[in-house]
């Protein structure tokens, strides 16, 4: 195959060039066309609570919260009981009402001044805004909303908003911001590194087309898929950075050993042939363990995680056909110019002429002259031969290996201290992990934002200002039928939600309850609890926060309190306490998919039995010692300046850890196949499991950490971000690959390899038969 591209590299490279030209253009906006949201578990309690109140009650909790200052300078108007600011506190409730897309606007002004939509100061009274659709369209009609009305400054009230769309949208909008600039941040920094580690400006160009060919694709696979599913927008942002990434890993491996074939005498064409067959190999493979680990997140209903799959596997599949078709035909069209434009030829042009300059100077190079002449050796010492120190180098010297340098030394001490190497890299993985038995999960409020963030700050105020929930209240719907529930039950319900701890007032259509006791009768707006069929609704307002212990626990009372009918529990708290449910239901799978997939291929790849247990355990303490390095840091608050100041809410939001367990797990099976290519190519050819080990690491070491250096300057741009999930995630990643590039592929793994001895290459006989009936050989 390798051979047939390099000799139709011309019509190849054509169809690519059209390729891309036609999918550019119909992949371009994307961006613009996919879904935001899906977070939420559909089908669970709180979905289904969530869509019955706007389907059967055309109410709820509120999406928005305006709060509306009546200090205005000199117009007198300082409170919010002055005639002048109730008059236009209603008439921007009703313009609100009357906004489409809006279900229902209440305000301080309209529902007869309850004391809990007032400030302490008695300054600031809330508007609260219900509305109606989807994820998507609630968030474009929020953001239509505060637009215009925070912009407005009516009769020179102040207005800000937050709420829990509010700031969800903000969040968003910032990240998609701050992803940009990352972006544009990165791509110096990885075009210098691609220069230094290619040794060729041709040569690091080279990726880059592979990159580009595997996101242009990818953005074509995601607009197709959003015609038949929702897709969220930010698999654009895990398209870009896995592309690029594996584009330059796949790009490095197949041009090493193309070089290496050219250093041992080959033509070109069989130089593209030779990669192809070694390292073109070692590409399908890797990218198999790759897609295959992200496809777990498949196993999740939420369509924010699926789509990270569907980019993920897209994009992996895309760089893997890039790397072994476009790139040989690329090398094959190149020829020997491939190292054009070389910065180690420049550099040995300019050590030849700094020689050439010193020679002949005192202490220079060359024959000294005059009084700084050295006395001439004897015959006998200068005839005696230098010792040498025997060392084991690669035949071939490879311009991107590090020959028989730091590597070198590095796997002759792991060879003779296996069990050393071995167990400080445990201990010292097995530390860094201990942290993560302490997580706790939540998901991202107005805390995540900048300090200077409006929602943020008008979140601030509503926490420090007004005495109630009023914002994030549970929704506790009875969608009762035939009759509906009966007034005294539904009294004596209320009555015991009121009971609970860290409840502050139960409202219902049977009157508000407060420490289980009728505090306030039924009013006018009491009738939003009603529906036409029976069905009621209860609003629980408590003095925790939604995404706290105490307010995932408060849902758990609540569902526990005996009810009139079936309850269901919605709201914020809810909602997260279901995603939880949700997840680690169905981690099971995802872990059984990765690991059961991660089995299959690297037997089929190495025909050993022992080797891919080996992987899957090394890999799991690997990526449980960065979970464990993330808690330390973003739960607890620790070395924040090393990372950028960040707000610390305690919380790790509750499908990051699974996100990043996917996408860092494959990208050390990338790494782990490389390596594992190169011992097991010696270890076929010599028969020694010690020096195909120790040989396999010299010639993969300088390889692997360079992909990861290049994967981790892409991730870690996303740690300049203000949001502080965005910042866990790329800091957390690039401290996955860099980890996994340097400790474990470096240390641990061949100390590993190295005790196991022979076995690491022993299967049973009816698996070794099936190996060898079905295994792709190089």
């Amino acid at each position: 195959f390798g051979a047939w591209l390099a000799r139709r590299r011309l019509l190849v490279l054509a169809a690519a060039v059209l390729a891309v030209a036609v999918a550019v253009p119909f992949g371009a906006d994307v961006e613009y066309r996919l879904s935001q949201g899906g977070t939420t578990a559909p089908g669970s309690a709180s979905a289904r609570a969530e869509s019955l109140l706007e389907a059967r009650f055309g109410s709820g909790p509120p999406h928005l919260v305006f709060l509306v200052e009546a200090a205005s300078g000199g117009t007198g108007m300082n409170e919010v009981d002055d005639q002048r600011v109730q008059t236009r506190g209603r008439r921007l409730t009703a313009r609100l009402n009357a906004e489409p897309g809006v279900v229902r606007a209440a305000s301080y002004w309209t529902l007869g001044g309850p004391r809990s939509l007032r400030s302490d100061d008695r300054r600031t009274g809330l508007v609260t805004v219900r509305l109606a659709g989807d994820e998507d369209t609630v968030r474009r009609t929020a953001g239509r909303l505060v637009q215009r009305t925070v912009g407005a400054r009516p009769g020179g009230l102040r207005i800000t908003a937050t709420g829990p769309t509010a700031v969800r949208t903000e969040i968003e909008e910032r990240s998609e911001e701050d992803l940009r600039k990352a972006e544009l941040l990165a791509a110096p920094v990885v075009l210098v590194i691609l220069v230094l580690v290619f040794r060729s400006v041709i040569a690091a160009l080279l990726p880059l087309l592979v990159g580009a060919f595997a996101v242009a694709g990818t953005f074509v696979v995601l607009r197709l898929l959003d015609g038949f599913t929702q897709v969220s927008v930010f698999s654009v942002n895990i398209t870009t950075a896995l592309g690029l990434g594996l584009a330059i890993d796949y790009s490095l491996f197949l041009i090493t050993r193309h070089r290496e074939e050219l250093a041992a005498g080959r033509t070109v064409p069989q130089a593209v042939a030779a990669a192809v067959r070694t390292a073109g190999r070692t590409v399908v493979f890797s990218a198999l363990t790759v897609a295959l680990s992200l496809s777990a997140m498949l196993v999740f209903p939420q369509y924010h995680l699926r789509s990270f799959a569907y980019a993920g596997i897209a994009v992996v599949a895309l760089a893997a056909l890039g790397s072994v078709v476009v790139l040989p035909a690329l090398l094959a069209l190149l020829g020997r110019r491939l190292d054009a434009l070389s910065v180690r030829r420049s550099a040995d042009r300019r050590t030849r002429g700094r020689r050439r300059r010193l020679r002949g100077r005192p202490g220079g190079w060359g024959r000294p002259r005059g009084r700084h002449r050295r006395p001439r050796r004897s015959p006998l010492r200068r005839s005696a031969p230098r010792r040498r120190t025997a060392r084991v180098t690669p035949s071939v010297p490879v311009a991107l290996e590090a020959g028989g340098g730091f590597w070198n030394r590095l796997a002759g001490g792991v060879m003779r201290r296996p069990a050393l190497f071995a167990l400080a890299s445990v201990a010292l993985l097995v530390t860094l992990g201990l942290p993560f038995q302490h997580v706790r999960f939540g998901d991202s409020d107005d805390r995540v934002l900048p300090r200077s963030s409006p929602a943020h700050r008008a979140a601030q105020t509503l926490r420090r200002e007004f005495d109630s929930g009023e914002s994030s209240p549970l929704p506790v719907v009875l969608p009762g039928r035939a009759g509906g529930v009966r007034e005294g039950q539904l009294a004596d319900y209320a009555a015991r939600l009121s009971r609970l701890d860290g409840v502050r007032r139960v409202d219902a259509a049977t009157g508000s309850y407060r420490a289980g006791r009728l505090v306030a009768p039924p009013r006018a707006s009491s009738a939003r609890f009603r529906s036409e069929d029976g069905g009621t609704w209860l609003s629980v307002v408590s003095r925790t926060e939604p995404y706290s212990t105490e307010g995932l626990r408060l849902v758990r009372a609540v569902r526990g309190t005996p009810a009139p009918a079936g309850a269901l529990v919605g709201g914020q708290a809810a909602l997260l306490a279901d995603s939880k449910d949700v997840l680690g239901a169905r981690l099971p799978w995802a872990l059984a998919v990765i690991g059961g997939s991660t089995l299959v291929l690297l037997f089929l790849f190495t025909g050993s039995v022992l080797i891919p247990v080996k992987a899957v355990v090394l890999n799991l303490l690997s990526l449980t010692a960065t979970f464990g390095a993330m808690v330390y840091v973003f739960q607890e608050g620790h070395l924040r300046w090393l990372v950028g100041d960040f707000t610390v809410t305690g919380l790790i939001d509750v499908d990051t850890p699974v996100l990043m367990f996917c996408v860092a797990f494959g990208l050390s099976m990338d790494y782990e196949v490389f390596l594992l290519s190169r011992v097991r190519e010696e270890y076929v050819r010599t028969g020694d499991n010690t020096a195909a080990v120790a040989r396999g690491l010299e010639r993969t070491g300088g390889l692997i950490t360079a992909a990861a250096a290049l994967v981790a300057a892409v991730l870690l741009s996303f740690a300049t971000s203000g949001l502080t999930p965005l910042k866990l995630l790329g800091t957390g990643l690039a401290l996955a690959v860099v980890m996994d590039a340097t400790l474990v592929r470096g240390v641990l793994v061949p100390a590993v390899m190295r005790l196991a001895g022979q076995a690491n290459w022993w299967a049973p006989a009816p698996l070794a038969r099936l190996h060898r009936r079905f295994f792709l050989a190089e």
